[in-house]
């Protein structure tokens, strides 16, 4: 009875939209039952990627109110896609919509009359992105049904939507980890394990923090979508479609829940929460229960695909309740709870009018909501054509507006830096986000500050303004509680993203307006940092800095092509005895530098002559990066730098290590942040309890006692360790003593653990702390003695005398007082003069280990060079 009911429901739906048909019938355009051969939504049913986008190619050849362009590439080299869906005479005139949309979004400048023309002419476009999390599948199953209904229909009602509205449907955000999932429930239908997990992430390296990189923007699918709406179609509206755990609301629809960004203009909130309301209106009408806002989700942080609110569009997610991927689930009420900000109880409530009283939970079911949802979101632009369209050009001005009478008013980045190339990514990455930068063509003072020409210059008069302000300074947490000085609302994610302090870059904030600096200043119109650096023939030696990223990229690229490469362990002095380079200088022969692709951002240090015995040449390290299969998304991530850095690598799953000759095949061994219950047993602990996973068996086999022994025995023998986050428990914990006919339950202690569990006042939410380094360790080579670095808080190290041939030096070290940069942090006294990076011996061997992440989700380009250095630390002697 529920099956028939839910089918009736979405024939009505469907047929209201479709209605008759007398112009475009279903026997000229195909229906997605009749390509596929199921209902999209049916039980146990899923297309792939190449499916979905088939069939949205053969609607688009079949209708003149669907058109479907190509957007980019995924990181697996599948094609992406929008689809726009609208009236007939509109989908005629893309391009001069695009124009239209680019001047309300852009041109502050336009006359009453030149703005009135265009929102005449121009229609709300509505960019909707579905399923970038590839477990939720409803999304892009949707699409095809929602699509078919807007060809076919002739209600009036609906054809006055299009004709106001032009729909940006991304099929498919993510479709290399859609054929990934789609192919293993296939695989595994029919069995035990229907439903389960993808044991892997579901993308070439992020899994679920595809959603975390609209800030740095490291993926070529996150580039894509952040392109459509920066800088190529300037939609007034876009949507992320999502879904969420199964046993709480069926649907949440904005406005979110506090804290939300203090940079972001009132009237796109205001604005969301008139789609929210119509939403949960629209849906009650439908008859859909457990409708949600105000609820779990804030919006304070950039990052996700909502980063589009920063530059003036409309921004809101929806989240559907999950069943198991195409599995049909049966939910008791008495499981139905809730959690979080917003929801106390699982009642009927201002948040959550209507709750859902359990039962049976489908894929039919999520579709049904995303079609109605789907529905109501195109009736609210439709119906708010006008004001949208001259909020957009209206928001421009008023940016523009502020950045000219209120500070701050630029943010100067001098040319002199101590990372060159970072300088340049900045402002490349800055440009990709449809920044304006500008260079200074002269020597100016402004105030206090005394900038000199080539320095760049990002004025704050621009549309983007609220991005600018949001990225450049330091975040500081906008602090909100459920009642007057009660708890604390935490965070849903990060709390800082500050794209100077995290590339290393220095920028100055200028707040006094200046016509001079601004009547000097030129637009920058080369980027990048390809090619190759000319050396000139009368250079034997260059010298590269190990301040700069870049360096090491080249210094990888050398080694892996077999050239010679040494690296100096003294700072290196002319005849005269100046110091010419640092220690941790890297040497490259010149001619070997006319080899390499990709120098033209460095700026080495040129010798004509060699520098004595104090350097060490260099090998490749032989590196094996330990990621398991519960979507990993930190080893993800480090499998990222290492690609973009030219380091060769062996993934090495928990399961190898068992019959693994470690001391043979490598050299290096990491570790990203991972659970040490996910490593050594296979499974994750919940309070007292072990809880096994759903992925089948072979995919979570846990590093055995005779691996973990094997690990020890590597160490002792010479070999190297770097971990950071969670996985130094396996070492702060005590290592597994080899298998030398000691007793069984010995371990091998070393002078370093971790006091995290006794330090009940410490909160750090993701934050950039401050962090003193040693100099002069060839761990920290190339850092600043005053830095800074991303940290979450735990492990929290403390160091002892070392005893039985161990040693330990910290090399890193939270200073005691001034801890905060950027973000939130509670407990400063406990973390302040605690080791952040510590240096260990075991035998022969050594341990690099992080209480910061020295690569946090490829956003923190001021630590990279201590991983790179961790790989390339001398043998212990």
């Amino acid at each position: 009875m529920r099956i028939l009911l839910r089918a009736c429901v979405v024939i009505v739906i469907v047929t209201a939209v479709a209605g008759s048909v007398p112009a475009q019938t279903p026997t000229t355009i195909p229906s997605p039952s009749s390509v596929l051969g199921f209902e999209p939504g049916s039980d146990r049913q899923l297309m792939d990627y190449g499916q979905l986008t088939d069939y949205l190619l053969l609607l688009a050849e079949a209708s003149d109110r669907i058109e479907m362009r190509e957007a980019g590439t995924t990181p697996l080299g599948r094609t992406m896609y929008v689809v726009f869906i609208s009236s007939a005479d509109n989908i005629g005139r893309l391009d001069e919509l695009r124009e239209i949309n680019k001047q309300l979004a852009l041109d502050p400048s336009l006359s009453e009359a030149e703005q009135a023309s265009l929102i005449q002419r121009g229609r709300v476009f509505v960019m909707e992105t579905l399923s970038m999390h590839s477990g939720e599948v409803a999304p892009s199953q949707s699409l095809p049904l929602y699509a078919y209904a807007l060809a076919t229909t002739e209600d009036p009602a609906l054809l006055r939507q299009l004709e106001d509205v032009v729909l940006m449907m991304v099929p498919c955000h993510n479709p290399d980890g859609m054929d990934l999932v789609v192919e293993h429930y296939r695989k595994y239908v029919g069995t035990v394990y229907e439903g389960s997990s993808l044991p892997r992430v579901y993308h070439k390296y992020v899994g679920h923090d595809n959603n975390r990189d609209f800030v740095v923007l490291t993926q070529d699918d996150t580039r894509v979508i952040s392109r459509l709406y920066s800088t190529e179609w300037y939609p007034q509206v876009l949507v992320e479609k999502h879904q969420m755990g199964s046993t709480g609301p069926r649907y949440f629809v904005p406005p979110n829940h506090d804290p939300i960004s203090q940079v972001i203009d009132e009237g796109l909130w205001n604005w969301s929460a008139v789609f929210g309301a119509n939403l949960s209106r629209d849906m009650a009408a439908d008859g859909l229960q457990g409708v949600a806002s105000h609820w779990l989700f804030d919006d304070y942080w950039p990052g996700s695909t909502e980063t589009s609110h920063w530059k003036n569009i409309i921004s809101f997610l929806t989240e559907a309740a999950s069943c198991k991927t195409a599995t049909p689930i049966f939910i008791e009420p008495t499981e139905l709870s809730v959690r979080g900000k917003g929801l106390a109880e699982y009642k009927k409530g201002v948040n959550m009018p209507d709750p859902w009283p359990g039962g049976t939970w489908s894929l039919g079911d999520i579709v049904e909501y995303e079609l109605s949802s789907m529905a109501s979101i195109l009736a609210t632009a439709a119906a708010n054509r006008q004001q949208i369209l001259t909020f957009r050009n209206d928001l421009c001005r008023k940016e523009v507006e502020k950045g000219r009478t209120e500070p701050p008013y630029y943010f100067v980045l001098p040319k002199v830096q101590t990372d060159p190339g970072e300088l340049s990514a900045l402002a490349d990455l800055l440009q990709v986000h449809g920044i304006e930068v500008e260079r200074l063509t002269q020597d100016t003072v402004v105030g206090p500050h005394h900038f000199a020409a080539g320095d760049l210059v990002v004025p704050m008069a621009q549309p983007y303004r609220a991005f600018v302000k949001e990225m450049m300074e330091a975040q500081n947490y906008p602090e909100r509680h459920y009642t007057p000085g009660g708890e604390l609302i935490r965070p849903y994610d990060i709390t800082s993203w500050s794209l100077p302090l995290h590339m290393g870059v220095e920028a100055v904030q200028v707040d006094t307006p200046s016509k001079e600096l601004e009547d000097r200043l030129q637009p920058i119109t080369e980027g990048g940092r390809s090619g190759r650096f000319e050396v000139p023939e009368d250079v034997a030696t260059v010298a590269l800095s190990p301040a700069e990223n870049q360096s090491y990229r080249v210094v990888f690229a050398a080694l892996a092509k077999g050239l010679p490469v040494s690296r100096s362990t003294t700072p290196m002095t002319l005849p005269d005895g100046t110091v010419a380079a640092p220690a941790g200088t890297f040497l490259v022969a010149a001619s070997a530098l006319g080899e390499i692709s990709g120098t033209g951002g460095i700026e080495p240090l040129m010798f004509d002559g060699d520098f004595g015995d104090d350097v060490e040449n260099l090998k490749m390290p032989r590196i094996a990066l330990v990621e398991t299969f519960f979507h990993d998304m930190d080893a993800g991530w480090t499998r990222y730098l290492f690609d973009n850095y030219g380091i060769r690598y062996r993934v090495l799953n928990p399961g190898d290590f068992e019959d693994a000759d470690l001391a043979r095949d490598f050299d290096v061994i990491v570790f990203p942040d991972d659970d040490v219950d996910v490593l050594t047993k296979g499974k994750y602990k919940r309070g007292d309890r072990y809880v096994v996973n759903d992925y089948p068996p072979e995919f979570r086999e846990p590093i055995s006692k005779k691996g973990l022994a094997q690990l020890t025995a590597f160490v002792q023998g010479g070999g190297t360790v770097v971990s950071w986050g969670d996985s130094t428990g396996l070492f702060t914990d005590g290592m597994a003593a080899p298998e030398t006919g000691d007793e069984e339950g010995d371990t091998v202690e070393i002078p370093v653990r971790d006091i995290s569990d006794h330090l009940d006042d410490v909160l750090v939410p993701g934050a950039f702390l401050a962090v003193d380094y040693l100099p002069d360790h060839p761990l920290t080579w190339g850092m600043p003695e005053r830095g800074g670095a991303f940290s979450r808080g735990e492990p929290v190290f403390a160091t002892s005398i070392p005893r039985l041939d161990t040693d330990r030096r910290v090399v890193a070290v939270y200073p005691d007082r001034d801890l905060l940069l950027s973000g939130y942090l509670e407990g400063e006294d406990e973390l302040q003069n605690t080791p952040a990076v510590v240096w260990v011996r075991v035998g022969r061997g050594q341990l690099a280990l992080f209480a910061i992440r020295p690569q946090f989700r490829g956003s923190t380009p001021a630590t990279f060079k201590l991983v790179f250095n961790a790989l390339l630390l001398p043998k212990v002697k």
